[in-house]
């Protein structure tokens, strides 16, 4: 049988940093209320001029250097992201032109924050067809780019950063094992941006309504999110045969300390096993994932039980079994 092993990971975090200090001098905040809240630290922030893209190829480049793959031989190439350079081109075709990657497929996969993990199943499937070899799985996002700095509620949650890996064929009992998926748009007032689509283009109006940033009910996406994430990782465990004690890692989306604590603690794991840099960099919605596993892979062993999940903006969650590759 054919899986899809990740042999390689990169990722690219912007330089510039916003602390919650700075935030207090620009909205009415404290260091002490996001922390107690979130868990968030600081985040990093993407220079005005640069796009995804720019952070997906420096991740795509270290990939390819990683696994000694030449640019040419990547035949698949799949980006998630809430916040493309444009609406058209992709931002894959972006980050495929600016990493020299001539011969592949590609295209954009839109599932906000749970983009890693869809990417990583559609990427999955590419490979177990058998008709693909080399397939890049990337996802980031500039959110500092949809994120409302007069909004005290969600404007200390986001930050910039992208990840991506190498997926390719293996026989062995190693790669993805296996993926539960879920959408439900009847949630869709909750969590949103309507500014910039084919219902609402770009006007005055759109942009005096603040129609063009995040738009997010808290309270009702945190309760979500603890369910449903808690709720399909312990399904995709159950399912697998796996305990507190054979799963290795937990790898959560890092949108809120509180929800991670909650996701780990329903599984039955000690936070040692759980991976957490949510201080550091706050929610870069679909980023999140791929730079947990990037600054966690000298820590990784070969067999390692990871369960992957996330939530976010549709509602779109899931979680995903990884045994490590390397």
């Amino acid at each position: 049988m054919i899986r899809a092993a990740i042999t390689g990971i990169g990722a690219y975090i912007p330089e510039a940093i916003l602390t919650n200090e700075d935030l207090s001098k620009i909205v009415d905040t404290s260091d002490e209320w996001i922390m107690t809240r979130v868990g968030i630290k600081e985040r990093h922030v993407l220079a005005k001029e640069k796009g995804t893209s720019d952070m997906g190829a420096e991740a795509v480049k270290l990939v390819l250097e990683k696994t000694n793959t030449k640019p040419e031989d990547v035949e698949v190439i799949i980006f998630a992201t809430t916040t493309p350079d444009y609406i058209f081109p992709s931002t894959a075709a972006m980050t495929a032109e600016k990493c020299g990657i001539k011969n592949a497929l590609g295209f954009d996969i839109q599932a906000a924050c749970s983009g890693f993990i869809y990417a990583l199943e559609v990427g999955s499937n590419f490979i177990k067809s058998g008709k693909y070899k080399k397939v890049i799985v990337a996802a980031g996002d500039k959110m500092t780019s949809i994120t409302n700095y007069k909004d005290r509620t969600t404007c200390p949650l986001f930050g910039d950063a992208a990840g991506a890996v190498m997926l390719e064929p293996t026989e062995e009992e190693v790669g993805v094992m296996d993926s539960i998926l879920h959408i439900d748009g009847a949630f869709t007032a909750h969590l949103h941006m309507y500014g910039g689509g084919s219902i609402h283009p770009a006007s005055h109006e759109t942009v005096d309504k603040d129609m063009h940033y995040v738009y997010q009910e808290g309270q009702v996406v945190f309760k979500h999110a603890v369910s449903k994430m808690a709720d399909v990782s312990v399904e995709i465990m159950e399912r697998n045969h796996l305990n507190n004690e054979t799963v290795d890692w937990l790898v959560p989306h890092q949108a809120n300390i509180r929800i991670i604590e909650a996701v780990g603690n329903r599984m039955g794991l000690s936070p040692d096993k759980v991976m957490v840099n949510i201080q550091k960099y706050g929610n870069t919605s679909a980023g999140t994932i791929p730079v947990c596993l990037y600054e966690w892979e000298s820590q990784l062993k070969k067999g390692d039980n990871l369960i992957l999940t996330a939530f976010g903006g549709g509602f779109t969650w899931g979680a995903v079994y990884l045994k490590w590759a390397y």
